[in-house]
């Protein structure tokens, strides 16, 4: 029970390692598919990308800028500072850890929308890397033929006809829709119980959470204000509602 109110209470902290830019930026569970690189943004006109559900624009760009200021200034020398002083090596078992970990989101997503190979891949994936893979740390499983599949909350909101919801950016977790930000939180929330049921001591707790974050912002290219474009603010926010609603048909 102390432990895991100790965890509610400094959860808003880990959040703010936790980017989604990290989230990615857009989403960050949102990986069922190729990303497409900035400059292929090309190919869309500017009707296209100008027009995307933004109610809150105003207070969306105002985060956006404050993200940005963040990210320059805490996130970046921090993950700068970890790639610098982390073989390499090291960095990709790190990864391979937090997404085997992950695996579990991913799987009682599947399950909730009816996906059984999904469900199926994914508890194999879980034992193999999990085993063989040592805890985690090696990815066995993806050499055996077994992909690494992605689903969150968001997605399973969007496989039972739950829209998107309008554009928004989410304080150090970056741009999202409104369905994406309710997947984040009740994941999150389940996440929370199932570690709190392994017995580790909350600084133990919290130190993963924040490698963690440092992880997942190692593991995004996206930088703000350097995609090239004079309107990033308007590509950013097409390719995030592309993304989501894309992620959803696979």
């Amino acid at each position: 029970m102390k432990t895991t109110l100790l965890r509610a209470a400094t959860l808003p902290a880990v959040l703010l390692l936790v980017v989604y830019l990290a989230g990615c930026a857009p989403t960050p569970p949102l990986r069922s598919y190729e990303e497409p690189p900035m400059h292929t943004l090309a190919e869309f006109d500017d009707e296209k990308i100008a027009h995307v559900d933004d109610p809150w624009e105003r207070f969306n760009r105002r985060m956006y800028t404050f993200n940005y200021t963040l990210d320059q200034y805490l996130f970046l020398p921090v993950v700068d500072a970890y790639e610098f002083v982390t073989p390499k090596f090291v960095q990709t078992g790190v990864s391979n850890f937090f997404k085997n970990i992950g695996e579990i989101c991913t799987l009682y997503n599947s399950v909730l929308q009816l996906r059984g190979k999904k469900a199926a891949t994914t508890t194999g994936r879980f034992l193999i890397n999990s085993t063989i893979g040592l805890a985690g740390l090696f990815d066995p499983a993806t050499s055996m033929g077994l992909k690494r599949q992605n689903e969150d909350f968001g997605q399973t909101l969007g496989h039972w006809g739950v829209d998107t919801g309008p554009y928004l950016v989410l304080p150090a977790l970056g741009p999202a829709t409104l369905r994406g930000a309710g997947g984040i939180a009740v994941d999150t929330s389940v996440h929370i119980p199932l570690i709190d049921e392994v017995d580790l001591d909350s600084q133990v707790e919290l130190g993963m959470d924040t490698v963690k974050g440092v992880d997942k912002r190692h593991d995004q290219s996206f930088r703000y204000y350097q995609s090239g474009y004079p309107f990033e603010y308007s590509v950013v926010r097409f390719v995030t509602r592309k993304k989501t609603e894309l992620a959803v048909i696979k």
